[in-house]
């Protein structure tokens, strides 16, 4: 029998170009109906979203952009609204201190449903400067003509 797997991924492509990604982690994010049905189909952006210690003292995630559901009535959600992830509290700890203490940011990497959930992962990041930016482009040129000269010589 063929395992089921939902393929819905929301990816944040930019985060590995401008942020060195530390630690990640994966949460569970607080959703109304609506939301998980539109997330299923697609319909969702974290290209800006960022990760905050809200006021609770939980995680909360910002400027993710999760469309109105197609089918929705009046009760339909609004697309940009704070959401709350679920993690456990020695994570929320670790976390906090990074954010705090570090300076880092945590920007989500992705937007997957897993079994029925609708999962987030994050990093905990540092910005890169521009010759950073410059560096890892050069490696990764310089990876890809190895691999084409070793490709063309050994088939």
């Amino acid at each position: 029998m063929a395992k089921h797997t939902n393929a819905v991924e929301i990816k944040n492509r930019r985060v590995f170009h401008d942020y060195a990604v530390g630690d990640v982690f994966d949460a569970g994010i607080v959703l109304r109906g609506t939301e998980v049905k539109s997330v299923k189909l697609g319909h969702a952006q974290i290209n800006e979203a960022f990760v905050r210690i809200g006021k609770n003292g939980g995680p909360v995630l910002f400027n993710a952009q999760i469309d109105e559901y197609v089918f929705g009535n009046l009760a339909n959600h609004e697309a940009k609204r704070q959401r709350f992830l679920l993690l456990h509290r020695r994570e929320i700890r670790k976390i906090r201190n990074a954010i705090e203490r570090e300076g880092l940011t945590a920007i989500p990497l992705k937007m997957y449903v897993f079994h029925g959930l609708v999962k987030v992962k994050f990093g905990l990041c540092k910005g890169k400067k521009l010759h950073d930016k410059r560096h890892d482009l050069r490696q990764r040129t310089e990876m890809r003509e190895a691999e084409r000269f070793l490709a063309r010589r050994h088939p």
